[in-house]
């Protein structure tokens, strides 16, 4: 290893840190770690202890880098991992190496034979490896006897926040973690919602209001921003950091805590009943974009009967349609087209909803207001968007150069009905909390969930050749054939901003250079906030 030249500028590295768990033994509470012995043949910290590491490509995201390290270090793959957590990214200096290194940590949960993995049978190291071993959490430290890479225990705590929090804080941001993470049922808006009571849950752990508590409670903000459901984190961030705001005044009072206990659990109150009255905004915004639009037909009256077509899974539209159409005086019929959604099918329960609501709400007797609902397979998309006069779709995220982030069908969608139904209005109702950061997503991946959600309705359906294509799925788990096959079950992707007609708000009608500015904003309250921690 050559020696760094001091009078060099240190060179700049972004690399990954991927630490293994493995779930407690029994009789044990905590996860065990698996640290890497780096060998002789590595550049850098030879014969050092070590998570999977490796440089970020230039084309790839963090968490993509991730993966390939693991693959190309353990040949550890999804079959055999399961992604946890990321951390919060930091930087420092290493002069011994001329260095300046981003770490990018991130943990991973290694599947036992219980959950269809390998267990440590599936871990087979390189040349970049000269052994491992399996670690307890708490007696991984930054000194030189432990012999560690530099800052691994900052980059362990950075994933494991239970070592830095007290037992009781920590239980409720992981079970609250865990209850967003399951939850593939709930829109954004709901998701949300379950956040900031989970954040209020762990505001109310820790007594006093002192510099350490608001470190612990940025942190959780961050956590459940991040750690939570990733395709729903800009909401969820954007609504804490609300909140972050009207506590970090809150705390800088003087008056006494108790005072301000009652004023900041009465903050995040506010926040969570406001976000009912942000959805009648959106709601009367949707009104009135319908009405200006259905006062224009081609012979020039009024539409009484409109076709919608939507493929969400989003409350704010479960919640707006039906008020929409209600007030709509001249709208006498609507024709709902919603398409399944699959592989969990949240299309049919929103249809299931809206005609519930519907039969409560408006009721035969009066026969003033009709309902139609067509559900359709996904695959029948351009069938459905036949004559439709408006695609109504929610949004998960909003950014300003990728565009509209929302449920994996949505793009084919409205492809289809821009091309069966040129004059067709493609409307997004979202809440401003959706709009991210400018750039946050150019790697960002695909959520890919787990493929039995999908190889479960094949069984069920009893679909010929599934046990051939079972054979393949278990080579491509044991790594050892040259014939795989893969399942992939994404649940989001991208709308270009181009292909919407209306960006429909509680502020009203959104344009691009309105979601520039907040994209700003939330940059700057970010860096205020979690810059530091």
């Amino acid at each position: 290893m050559a020696t760094p030249n001091p009078s060099q500028p240190p060179t700049r590295r972004a690399v990954v840190s991927s630490f293994i768990f493995k779930s407690p033994d029994e009789g044990q509470k905590k996860p065990q770690v698996a640290l890497f012995r780096r060998s002789d043949k590595v550049r850098t910290y030879r014969h050092h202890l070590a998570p999977i590491s490796g440089s970020i490509d230039p084309n790839e995201s963090p968490l993509e880098a991730a993966w390939r390290e693991l693959s190309e270090e353990t040949s550890l793959n999804s079959t055999s991992l399961s992604y946890w957590r990321t951390g919060k990214p930091f930087s420092f200096t290493d002069p011994s190496v001329n260095r300046e290194w981003t770490i990018h940590p991130f943990a991973f949960h290694l599947k036992g034979t219980s959950e269809g993995g390998l267990g440590e049978k599936a871990i087979k190291t390189d040349w970049e490896h000269e052994g491992w071993q399996w670690f307890d959490l708490d007696s991984i430290v930054d000194n030189e006897e432990f012999g560690g890479v530099p800052r691994l225990h900052e980059s362990l705590r950075r994933i494991w926040f239970e070592g830095e929090m007290n037992e009781r804080t920590a239980e409720v941001l992981a079970a609250g973690l865990e209850r967003l993470q399951m939850d593939h049922q709930s829109g954004s808006q709901e998701l949300t919602a379950v956040a900031l009571t989970v954040f209020r849950d762990v505001v109310q752990t820790r007594d006093g209001i002192d510099d350490e508590w608001w470190t612990m409670v940025r942190m959780a903000a961050w956590h459940l921003g991040n750690n939570g459901r990733e395709s729903m984190g800009t909401s969820i961030t954007n609504a804490l950091i609300s909140i972050l705001g009207d506590i970090d005044e809150i705390r800088q009072q003087q008056t006494n805590e108790e005072a301000k206990w009652d004023r900041i659990l009465g903050a995040i109150d506010h926040h969570l009943s406001e976000r009912k009255c942000q959805a009648k905004k959106i709601k009367d915004a949707l009104v009135s974009y319908l009405q200006s639009n259905c006062s224009s037909s081609d012979n020039q009256q009024e539409k009484n009967r409109i076709t919608i077509m939507t493929v969400s899974a989003s409350s704010t539209i479960r919640d707006s349609i039906l008020d929409a159409f209600g007030t709509l005086e001249n709208v006498k019929a609507l024709e709902l087209r919603v398409l399944e959604s699959r592989p969990l099918y949240e299309g049919v329960t929103i249809a299931s909803s809206l005609y519930s609501q519907f039969k409560s709400r408006f009721p035969a007797s009066s026969q003033n207001k009709n309902l139609e609902i067509k559900i359709y397979t996904d695959a029948s998309a351009a069938i459905a968007a036949t004559d439709v006069d408006f695609v109504l779709l929610g949004a998960d995220r909003i950014s300003p150069t990728k565009g509209i982030s929302n449920k994996t069908g949505s793009l084919p969608a409205i492809l289809s009905a821009k091309h069966a139904q040129p004059s067709v209005k493609v409307i997004v109702l979202s809440d401003l909390e959706k709009i991210g950061l400018n750039g946050e997503e150019s790697h960002s991946l695909q959520e890919e969930n787990d493929l039995m959600e999908v190889v479960n309705g094949w069984n069920s359906e009893g679909v010929k050749g599934l046990s051939v294509l079972k054979d393949g799925l278990n080579a491509s788990k044991a790594n050892d054939s040259n014939a795989r096959v893969e399942v992939k079950n994404v649940y989001f992707e991208w709308v270009p901003l181009a292909l919407v007609d209306a960006l429909v708000c509680e502020q009203g009608v959104l344009d691009k250079d309105s979601i520039r500015d907040q994209s700003r904003r939330l940059g700057g309250e970010m860096k205020r906030y979690f810059g530091e921690l």
